[in-house]
């Protein structure tokens, strides 16, 4: 399989961190010769094929009698050096290094590992009343309760392509295979960043199948390694040289992120932090790192990585789609520095702005949809005598994570919601207390519900649906109104008092009280025929109606984006409304983020499950205020929704910022400006 070289490589490529003139001359000697260097081997030739790759997007390539080698800027003067060994029988990365000029070979940080991936292969249910056009879209699955297989990935090296496109370079390795799955092994490097991502780029032709994996790195610790370091779930810094040669150990970390340091420096691994989770009901930190041998029981080889909890997080726990005949990415990033394990943590949190959404002037931070039992929690801490209450885990990891705003989902399995009052008002009443003690000018807990009743459409075979519900101030309602018993009326303790009883009642609640309500989860869950079902009806149509919620589910490797599924019902809702016409500019929809999970305490893997809307506000609302201000803003789509590591930090189209209106009828462009 690898073996001498037919074609002299210097003809082709000149030696990493030649000047950049040397390297046009030895391109065009390259066009002139062949543009793939063929390495002859005992079963096949390997054939590293450099059509694709120009030395002008800053990493460096070269291709030699016996592999590929990798060079870059990492910052601060460094550059990495990554030596991808083709012979048989030999680690495929052969060498990662550092050095401190664009000519001498570096400093070697790890050696002799080879890049893995444990694919372990399910099957996907689809409940049979889900649309046509939904039968990937589920989340009420538990694909850990039927038969599955752990896969071991393997490389049968056959052929090596090279590209590069804007910054990066990409060096893909084929054919790895997992199982039913098939396809490359890509490694890209990035000019001017620390980072070499690993992939398994691999699809299949199986039908039905979910998937999760773990990825790492195997080889040999006992030559280079010092020790195994993580930052545990209470933030202190753990280096363990116990761990170095020892059997399989999985760990709760903070950050989903584990180091090797050695000799030479460090080497983090850790996963995409959004794009690794696929969707549970609960953050629990599900040990999401490895170090060790015997990891699936799939290899005796010693390595350090990421991995993936198949059963925990709720009752469902879906896993990842896996379509057959498109590839997937299943994916893990390696940061290389020549600093200990703390300084390779660092570099890794400055990824995600150290798992924290960063202040943008002129913007405060808002996130929905959480059920956390707030209210019922704290009626049982005082039938049981706690005084003072505690305050929760959850009001100390939302102000470090720098949320200003959290919009509850109260009452979703706990409580009684559809009381018809003796038992719901007191529980209102706990809900808005809690929101006031727990808000100071920091934060600002915002009373919720998610609702299945009033604004829907009962079809056979459909559920009407979820909403949330988001008042500017506390308001009493109740979710029954027998004959003769009026629509509002005083209350002694609670002011005005509501009884709703059908639609109107609904409609005409969110009028005079000034509520917005959306879709929560739409096409998916109990929202799969929602909005889609009732978009001509007149509380859709309505002003409180503000549109449905984004979040990345169901889970897709296979996607480009994060969400798909709530993005085409963005395109839709606009379709549906149409031009912006005077009589219909009211009832343009948005999309709100949401998280959708339930009860939280400070060890749970937060960031990699949230989202967080940028609303443009000034001023955080003070409870007692009420937050009136927030609801405007959300009505007029003064926001943007993000994952957090990339910050919208102005935008316009045609002069117009978002929730604005162009009109494109005064010029033939319009000029889009982001600065992001």
């Amino acid at each position: 399989m690898r073996g001498r070289s037919c074609v002299d490589p210097r003809a082709l490529r000149s030696p990493v961190g030649a000047p950049a003139r040397s390297r046009r001359v030895a391109g065009t000697a390259a066009l002139l010769v062949a543009l793939l260097v063929s390495v002859h081997g005992r079963a096949r030739d390997v054939a590293v094929e450099l059509a694709g790759y120009s030395a002008g997007c800053g990493v460096d390539v070269m291709a030699s009698v016996t592999g590929v080698d990798v060079g870059w800027p990492l910052g601060n003067g460094e550059r990495g050096r990554v030596r991808l060994d083709l012979r048989e029988g030999r680690p495929l990365i052969g060498r990662i290094a550092v050095s401190g000029d664009a000519e001498g070979a570096g400093v070697a940080v790890l050696e002799s590992v080879d890049p893995v991936f444990f694919l372990t292969v399910g099957s996907r249910w689809t409940p049979p009343a889900k649309p046509d056009d939904q039968k990937w879209a589920v989340f009420f699955d538990k694909p850990a309760k039927r038969p599955h297989q752990t896969h071991l990935s393997a490389l049968d090296l056959e052929r090596v392509r090279v590209t590069s496109a804007g910054r990066r370079a990409t060096v893909a390795l084929e054919t790895l295979r997992a199982g039913p799955f098939s396809g490359a092994l890509e490694l890209t490097f990035y000019a001017g960043a620390r980072l070499v991502h690993v992939e398994a780029v691999v699809e299949t032709p199986e039908d039905r199948r979910a998937i999760i994996y773990d990825a790492g790195l195997l080889g040999d610790p006992r030559d280079m390694l010092r020790a195994i370091a993580w930052i545990d779930t209470d933030g202190r810094l753990v280096r363990s040289e116990e761990g170095i040669d020892g059997s399989f150990r999985a760990l709760a970390v903070r950050h989903r992120a584990i180091v090797a340091e050695t000799e030479g420096g460090s080497i983090a691994c850790f996963p995409p932090p959004h794009q690794f989770h696929f969707p549970r009901d609960w953050t629990d930190n599900f040990r999401y790192v490895w170090h060790g041998r015997g990891n699936r029981g799939r290899t005796d080889r010693f390595g350090i990585g990421i991995r993936q909890d198949g059963e925990g997080g709720g009752a469902f726990v879906p896993w990842f789609n896996a379509p057959p005949g498109v590839p997937h990415r299943l994916g893990q990033f390696l940061l290389v520095t020549r600093g200990d394990a703390r300084h390779a943590l660092d570099e890794v949190l400055r990824f995600t702005h150290g798992d924290r959404f960063p202040d943008l002037p002129g913007h405060l931070t808002l996130t929905s949809h959480w059920h956390m039992a707030v209210a019922v929690t704290a009626m049982k801490q005082r039938e049981r005598g706690i005084d003072p209450l505690p305050v929760p885990d959850f009001v100390g990891m939302f102000k470090a994570m720098n949320v200003d705003m959290v919009h509850l989902a109260e009452f979703h399995g706990d409580g009684h919601q559809k009381d018809p009052g003796p038992l719901r008002l007191p529980e209102l009443e706990a809900m808005f207390s809690e929101c006031r003690r727990l808000s100071d000018d920091e934060l600002l807990l915002i009373p919720g519900e998610e609702v299945n009743t009033f604004l829907g459409l009962r079809q056979p075979g459909k559920h009407p649906g979820h909403w949330m519900s988001l008042f500017p101030r506390p308001v009493f309602w109740i979710m029954q109104r027998g004959e003769g018993q009026p629509f509002a009326e005083p209350h002694e303790r609670h002011g005005t008092v509501y009884r709703v009883g059908d639609r109107a009642d609904m409609m005409r609640l969110l009028e005079r009280e000034d509520g917005l309500v959306w879709s929560a989860h739409p096409r998916i869950k109990a929202s799969s025929w929602t909005p889609d079902i009732f978009r001509e009806e007149d509380f859709f149509l309505a002003d409180f109606w503000l549109g449905a919620a984004w979040k990345a589910m169901p889970a897709d490797l296979s996607r480009v984006r994060l969400g798909e599924r709530p993005l085409a019902l963005l395109d839709d809702m606009a379709n549906w409304v149409g031009a912006p016409v005077p009589e219909r500019a009211a009832r343009r929809k948005y999309m709100l983020g949401e998280v959708d999970v339930f009860k939280l305490d400070r060890t749970h893997e937060l960031y990699g499950h949230m989202n967080i809307n940028y609303v443009r506000l000034e001023r955080l609302p003070r409870f007692d205020e009420g937050w009136r201000p927030l609801l405007d803003a959300l009505g007029r789509g003064r926001f943007f929704v993000t994952t957090g590591e990339v910050i919208v930090r102005a935008f316009t189209l045609g002069g117009v910022e978002s929730g604005g209106t162009l009109d494109f009828n005064r010029s033939a462009r319009a000029r889009l400006v982001v600065d992001l």
